[in-house]
This record gives C-alpha cells, sequence and structure tokens, in this order.
C-alpha cells in the first residue's frame, strides 16, 4: 500500500531522524538467471506488460551510477531493482552515470530533469517516484542547484501530482566534506521549498555506514543489498509497504539503466546483441521473450544510453 500511517509530513524529514523499520529484512540478491533480456522486443514489450498490471502501484527511479547498478556491475544488482524487487511493486528504473540535477553524465543522457521527460509519467501514473543525484553535482552552484531541483519537482508535479516525490540525496565519497554539505543543502533547501512533503533521505546527513567498493564511493553487491533495505525502511515511515501479491506473481521492471549490460566488445553476454540497436532494455522480474509487442508505447525513450562506464568518483 501506499498511505500515510497518519497524516502527511509536515516537511522533508532526513535520513538521520529517522531508521529503519525494526526487523525489515535484507532483500534477497536477485537469482542469477534474472533479469531475463528481451530479446529484440525493447521498450514497447515492457511497457505493455506495465499497462496490463494496473493492480499495483508503479515505482520510477531515476537517478545516476548508483541507481544504474555500478559497484554490484549489473542492473539487477542496483539499490532501486532490489528495493522494487522486495517492494513487490511494478518498477521504471533509469540511470545514468554521472548525472546530478546540473551534471549531464558520462552519455550525456542526464540530467535527472533529462531522465525524467523521456518517461511518459502521465500514462505510466507511478505512485512513487524517487530522484537519487547529488554527488555528480559536488562544487556545482549552489543556487544553480537548487533551481534544478526546483524545475525536476515541478515536472514531476506539472505531469504526475498526485505522486509521492522521495530524494535520495549525496554520497560523499572522497569528495571533501565541506563541498558535499554545500551541495546536500542546496538539494534539501530546494526540494522542500518546492514540495513541502518531499521524502528526503540524506546519506550524507545520516552518515549512511554501507559496504564500498575500492573507488570508496559505489556500493558492494551487499552494500547494495543494504541501501536498498535503508531506503526501504525510511519509506515505510511514509507508509510505502511491500504488496501483497499472488503466490508464484512476478512485478514487472523495465530498467533502462546503462551500466552492466554490455562487455568490453559492446555485445550483450548472453544475447551477443548489438547495444546500439536499442535491445538492452531488460524486463527483469516477470515475463518472457515471445510477447508480442504490441500497445504501451508509453515511454519516449527510443534507445537506452550505451554501457560499460563507471561515473567518477570525485568531482573537481
Amino acid at each position: 500500500m501506499l498511505a500515510y500511517p497518519s497524516a502527511p509530513p509536515a516537511r522533508a524529514v532526513a535520513a538521520a531522524t529517522l531508521n529503519p523499520a525494526s526487523g525489515l529484512p535484507v532483500p534477497p540478491s536477485a537469482p542469477p538467471d534474472l533479469p531475463v533480456p528481451l530479446r529484440g522486443i525493447g521498450v514497447a514489450a515492457c511497457e505493455h506488460e506495465l499497462s496490463l498490471s494496473r493492480d499495483t502501484h508503479l515505482l520510477v527511479v531515476v537517478g545516476a551510477s548508483f541507481t544504474a547498478g555500478v559497484g554490484p556491475g549489473t542492473p539487477d544488482g542496483s539499490w532501486a531493482v532490489v528495493l522494487a524487487r522486495y517492494l513487490h511493486w511494478n518498477a521504471v528504473v533509469y540511470g545514468v552515470p554521472g548525472a546530478g540535477y546540473v551534471r549531464p553524465g558520462i552519455t550525456r543522457r542526464g540530467p535527472v530533469l533529462a531522465e525524467l521527460s523521456r518517461i511518459d509519467l502521465t500514462s505510466l501514473n507511478p505512485s512513487l517516484i524517487i530522484v537519487q543525484a547529488g554527488h555528480d553535482d559536488i562544487r556545482v552552484n549552489p543556487a544553480l542547484e537548487q533551481r534544478q531541483v526546483t524545475s525536476t519537482i515541478a515536472l514531476i508535479h506539472a505531469e504526475v501530482p498526485q505522486a509521492q516525490i522521495a530524494l535520495v540525496t549525496v554520497f560523499q565519497g572522497r569528495a571533501k566534506l565541506a563541498n558535499a554539505w554545500r551541495t546536500d543543502w542546496a538539494i534539501v533547501s530546494g526540494a522542500t521549498a518546492a514540495d513541502p512533503n518531499v521524502i528526503v533521505m540524506d546519506p550524507l546527513a545520516g552518515k549512511w555506514a554501507y559496504q564500498r567498493s575500492a573507488d570508496d564511493l559505489h556500493p558492494t553487491v551487499a552494500g547494495s543489498d543494504w541501501l536498498a533495505a535503508k531506503i526501504g525502511g525510511l519509506l515505510s515511515e511514509y507508509g510505502v509497504r511491500p504488496a501483497r501479491a499472488p503466490a508464484g506473481a512476478k512485478p514487472v521492471l523495465c530498467d533502462y539503466s546503462s551500466v552492466g549490460k554490455h562487455t568490453s566488445t559492446g555485445l550483450h553476454p548472453s544475447t551477443g546483441l548489438d547495444p546500439s540497436a536499442g535491445l538492452s532494455l531488460w524486463g527483469g522480474l516477470s515475463f518472457s521473450p515471445c510477447l508480442h509487442p504490441s500497445g504501451g508505447q508509453h515511454s519516449r525513450i527510443l534507445v537506452p544510453p550505451p554501457g560499460g562506464f563507471s561515473a567518477r568518483t570525485d568531482p573537481s
């Protein structure tokens, strides 16, 4: 369900003031055969399947390298995918390494406002939208950062005014703490001014201690699971709960992220398909490669960005 336990919060609550719900299980890692590649079917089939599953909540997550699966190395290892699996919600996940509210990212498919603009939010009608961004904007002018945060929230309000918005803000990594705090403040202040009911989940303020890769920023597989459990616990304070699904039912996942789908040769390791043909979309949790691609072409994403890149870890 998605409902506030009492009244909506008067303002955002930083992660430092909340804890995950007691006893929240750590979401299990994906079985090795997930996600299943959509062999030549692509965006239309995945979103057609979403259109047939209107009886459950839809989660949309946009963001940077953490959302794209940098660290675990595959999109299904992303905290966003693990969270969707734990909630048993349908989900659309789109991560662009290096993107922020201002920075366009390595593949220049960002910033997050551009990511959101490629998803037809009005048609998909998500219940919850999570934006994960901030690290890659460290040392961006705070006033510019605030304006971009405001514009991002304004776009969501215009397309899906009923959706709850949640933000995952700055991961410090090896950046200078003062610079990280300046960017964090710009995001939080801009967001709460634009939407007093926005949920702010703040890794910097909360001193999130997840398992990290060698770059001291991105999570390991275990770290990604930890992040999903942490974020799920924070969201539960606002009434976000796992769905009650029939036995054997699986949520639909459309993952448009840009990391972990391709080998260094540029071909998908299990299909041998060229990602430039726009076949790098995965249908993560629910359907077979025999779906007919008719109908459900909600998204304005035509060709997902190429993979194999990692976001920068030290803003200069």
